[in-house]
């Protein structure tokens, strides 16, 4: 009565069938080594360039063949093959499922290669690009600000950036936001060059920036003084002192160190030039946070933008 296909599909296997043939049908083997001879369509698929891919898997190539996947060594999942789900699985946000059929693995398998890799990637590479900032780095980003962007005493911009989700179970209206979506913040101080100093991820989608900044590390750290923020200093070519200064826009609550811009419709002349400046040297958090968003949400896009950035 039943077909032997159908008995068939209800045995347990270490490794099914269809995943058998991964060396030879799956993603990875089969197409991305043909994208790895085109740079163009190798950065739509990795959202970035080979250059930086090889990067990031020389340095965190030593951790991730501490992870058993071998499939009892008979078909073993390498390391790069591990790098590149997790950067497809960031880049498309496919579901775990979708990404086991492409690439000819368990479900199970995927959702713990994606894990583990990110928790890699955050572990080995932040130490290098995303250190704790010294007082020696606010007085150098201080300097980048001035010269680029023409604000004096500012040494980051701070700005959130909503990210799309689905609505967590549970989770009634905490992540529901003003935009009408489910979303997480994602909240980055970045300094002149759109390099980011620091991030807070994960504030609840129906928070204000303000909110979301009062519950940060950045936020204590800053309240306890333990920023490493340099001394006050006289503004270029007068007698006042002022402290250095984070710039953000008039969602955050004003401190001596975290300057927004003046509110109301009745501002004089001066405000107004105030506020013009301050929203200038403050698009470089912005920006930034848009970058991050485009980057994961469409290469061709992010690659123009990064393009125009550096022709201007």
């Amino acid at each position: 009565m039943f077909s032997s296909d159908s008995s068939l599909s209800n045995r347990r296997y270490s490794a099914h069938p269809v995943n058998e043939k991964r060396q030879e049908l799956g993603e990875y083997h089969h197409l991305f080594q043909e994208l790895k001879k085109d740079e163009e369509k190798l950065y739509s698929y990795t959202r970035m360039s080979i250059e930086t891919f090889n990067y990031i898997l020389n340095k965190i190539e030593s951790e991730l063949d501490v992870l058993e996947y071998n499939n009892l060594h008979t078909n073993p999942i390498l390391a790069e093959e591990r790098l590149v789900l997790t950067l497809r699985y960031l880049a498309t946000g496919s579901s775990f499922r979708t990404l086991a059929f492409s690439f000819r693995m368990g479900a199970s398998t995927v959702s713990k290669i994606v894990y583990q890799v990110c928790n890699i990637l955050w572990t080995t590479l932040q130490p290098i690009h995303m250190r704790a900032p010294t007082t020696s780095y606010f007085l150098c980003a201080a300097e980048e600000f001035e010269r680029l962007w023409d604000f004096p005493n500012c040494i980051g911009s701070l700005d959130g950036k909503h990210v799309r989700i689905k609505c967590p179970a549970h989770s009634g209206s905490m992540f529901y936001n003003y935009k009408s979506y489910f979303s997480i913040v994602l909240q980055g101080l970045v300094d002149g060059h759109y390099r980011f100093i620091s991030i807070d991820v994960g504030g609840y989608g129906k928070q204000s920036d303000g909110g979301t900044f009062s519950a940060s590390t950045l936020s204590k750290l800053l309240e306890n003084n333990k920023l490493g923020i340099p001394s006050h200093r006289k503004l270029p070519s007068s007698d006042y002192t002022l402290p250095y200064v984070f710039i953000a826009d008039e969602a955050y609550p004003l401190k001596e160190n975290l300057m927004k811009p003046y509110s109301g419709t009745s501002l004089t002349a001066t405000q107004e030039n105030f506020n013009k400046r301050l929203s200038r040297a403050r698009k470089t958090a912005k920006l930034s946070n848009v970058h991050l968003a485009l980057f994961f949400q469409n290469g061709d896009c992010c690659r123009g933008l990064l393009k125009s950035k550096k022709q201007q």
